[in-house]
């Protein structure tokens, strides 16, 4: 019999304890973030989405010898002075692992490729794992494409912010506006049916 009341006692002790830890958590103030109308606070050695600045790159190949996952390819060609000039850069998303080797060795300041604050990704197809950034004749840099060769743009480099967060979802072309026509017949109620 006093076995039966020491376990019933014991067994009583142990749910006790493991409350406490529900009943201290209960009085503290929520963490909850309300996505998408609020976004988590995103720390500065964030590993997010990377981008590239063909603008900035020395053709060095750093950071394609960097990575280990090999997802990174660039050709460039020589000048007439000798100097190496980056004619393309490509980044596959799809094998890429968010190691941040390839930005530690970019040799160039500010970085020509870094981690960006992005973490909403988003991939309409296999193709847009693939971007590519490119300079035109001109050694202008063009809108990065994707592996079919459609546009991610635009890409846009706002003037003095250019090496905060420039990435994939943020940067796609909105949808395509509804017509007129179309967003007031959603607007207005259906009639009812008579049954």
């Amino acid at each position: 019999m006093i076995d039966y009341f020491k376990s019933i006692w014991n067994d009583s002790t142990a749910l006790l304890k493991g409350l406490a830890v529900t009943f201290r958590y209960m009085f503290e103030p929520s963490v909850t973030v309300q996505y998408p109308k609020q976004k988590a606070t995103v720390y500065e050695r964030f590993r997010g989405m990377l981008t590239f600045h063909i603008d900035e790159c020395i053709a060095c190949d750093m950071c394609v010898r960097a990575c280990p996952s090999a997802c990174i390819s660039l050709e460039s060609a020589r000048n007439e002075q000798g100097k190496k000039i980056i004619q393309n850069y490509t980044i596959d998303f799809g094998k890429c692992n968010w190691c941040r080797l390839c930005e530690e060795a970019c040799p160039t300041n500010p970085k020509s490729v870094h981690h960006t604050n992005e973490y909403e990704l988003m991939f309409e197809s296999r193709d847009d794992f693939k971007i590519t950034w490119l300079k035109d004749a001109a050694g202008t840099p063009l809108v990065p494409v994707n592996a079919a060769g459609k546009p991610i743009g635009p890409w846009p480099d706002v003037a003095g912010q250019k090496h905060l967060s420039v990435g994939i979802g943020a940067h796609k072309a909105p949808p395509p506006a509804r017509p007129a026509a179309a967003a007031t017949a959603a607007a207005a109620p259906a009639p009812a049916a008579d049954h």
